[in-house]
């Protein structure tokens, strides 16, 4: 096991507002602290002077659903409270899914209002020699496939619930 640190760089995002920004359909995605679609909660114009966010960074919100990590696939901004880690070693985008719910299975430890800003850096994930054999002879088209299934089997049960 390492520390997040050892393996990200952890950087806070850029905290926008998404009230002072202006939605569009076509644009940059804005990522806030939500546990819903990848944590994008709407597209907002390009900001003059302002870069966004790599793609291929992982989110991590600090605070609000603490802990909801997503592969980022596009540039985006980012509202409060929310970190990105970039990766200091090269990593495949099944490896940083892996790492993604890693990070989600520490959501417990920020129950009852703890933010997860000042120890994010230091949580213990696998070191990538740890990482399982499969995670790497993942298929992503079929992970997104088995995860759209899954969601829909979800959504069918909770409304016999």
């Amino acid at each position: 096991m390492i520390k997040v640190s050892q393996l990200f760089d952890v950087k806070y995002g850029v905290n926008l507002e998404l009230n002072a920004l202006e939605q569009v359909p076509d644009g940059v995605n804005f990522v806030s602290r939500t546990a819903k679609n990848n944590g994008v909660s709407a597209k907002v114009k390009l900001i003059k002077g302002l870069e966004p966010i790599p793609a291929g960074t992982i989110s991590v919100a600090g605070g609000g659903s603490v802990m909801e990590s997503f592969l980022q696939p596009e540039p985006y901004y980012s509202g409060r409270d929310l970190y990105y880690l970039s990766a200091l070693e090269p990593l495949t985008d099944q490896q940083k899914l892996f790492y993604c719910t890693c990070l989600r299975a520490n959501k417990y430890r920020f129950n009852y209002g703890r933010q997860a800003n000042r120890t994010l850096k230091d949580i213990l994930i696998p070191s990538p020699d740890e990482i399982p054999a499969w995670v790497n002879s993942l298929n992503l088209v079929s992970l997104e496939s088995l995860i759209a299934g899954l969601n829909a089997e979800i959504r069918k049960w909770s409304g016999k619930m």
